[in-house]
């Protein structure tokens, strides 16, 4: 039982740590103290302390203000990658559960192709066909990422579908859509909410990854992983260039990551009867 109330509480902690995070993403503009695409050429370089808290870049650009908003483009871009790639996963993960058949057999012959693919090493093919920008990342990884979500409702939608209760939601008149939207989605949306909170940090790193190799956001867009590209031949002379981006990253996948694990603990039922 303490167990569990603690659980509990460490979940609610992190929520509130990572709503704060999101609060400060979304009203960016408003809180950073300078503006992040101002040149400053006399301040160029200016070591963390005093008026810029983080140092500037090469640019004179203040970095804290460039950390803050950068945070926009890395964090929502890769909610809006983890909400496309839940929904379509899970979408085809149903069909394939409860239809079965040849159209299961096809659509998960084609996620067993892009499993066989190194995922980063497919993602990097995309986007340099694509080309640079940040919906070109999301796209390329969207379309390594969906197969996770569609294995796990299907095999979800498996394990229910001849459950007594959709038997008898057949039997009293409905139809496929009315079970699968009233009776199968919210009993397997668990999993596959907790998968999405997990995944979440791995897709800030993977967006970010793209970015440092010049395959996501195109600069002057503040974005952490171009940050860190941008200032990864200043690691020696000005360290903090690079180093204020990657903490914002280290810090907010540590959150994300923290708050998965928590809410699947909390989601267990074997754990909730301790």
């Amino acid at each position: 039982m303490v167990r569990k109330d603690y659980t509990k509480q460490k979940c609610i902690i992190l929520t509130v740590l990572v709503g704060l995070l999101l609060l400060a993403v979304i009203f960016a503009e408003q809180i950073v103290p300078y503006d992040p695409y101002s040149q400053d050429l006399k301040n160029a370089l200016h070591p963390p302390g005093g008026a810029y808290l983080f140092g500037t870049d090469r640019y004179g650009r203040d970095m804290f203000s460039r950390v803050i908003v950068g945070g926009q483009t890395t964090i929502f871009s890769s909610l809006l990658l983890v909400l496309i790639i839940m929904a379509v996963g899970t979408v085809i993960g149903i069909f394939c559960g409860y239809k079965g058949g040849k159209p299961d057999t096809v659509l998960m012959r084609i996620s067993d192709v892009f499993l066989a693919f190194p995922g980063m090493v497919f993602a990097i093919a995309v986007a340099g066909v694509t080309g640079g920008g940040v919906m070109n990342a999301v796209v390329a990884l969207a379309c390594i990422s969906w197969p996770k979500y569609a294995r796990i409702a299907r095999s979800q939608v498996m394990t229910i579908k001849e459950a007594p209760f959709i038997a008898a939601a057949r039997l009293s008149g409905s139809g496929s859509g009315k079970i699968i939207i009233k009776h199968m989605l919210p009993n397997i949306a668990g999993p596959i909410l907790i998968t999405g909170v997990l995944d979440i940090g791995t897709m800030i790193m993977e967006i970010a990854g793209l970015s440092f190799l010049g395959l996501g956001a195109v600069p002057p867009i503040a974005e952490w992983g171009s940050m860190m590209s941008n200032g990864r031949s200043m690691l020696q002379t000005a360290p903090w260039v690079i180093l204020a981006p990657g903490f914002a990253i280290f810090v907010t996948v540590m959150l994300f990551n923290l708050l998965g694990d928590t809410v699947r603990d909390v989601m267990d039922p074997r754990k909730n009867k301790r």
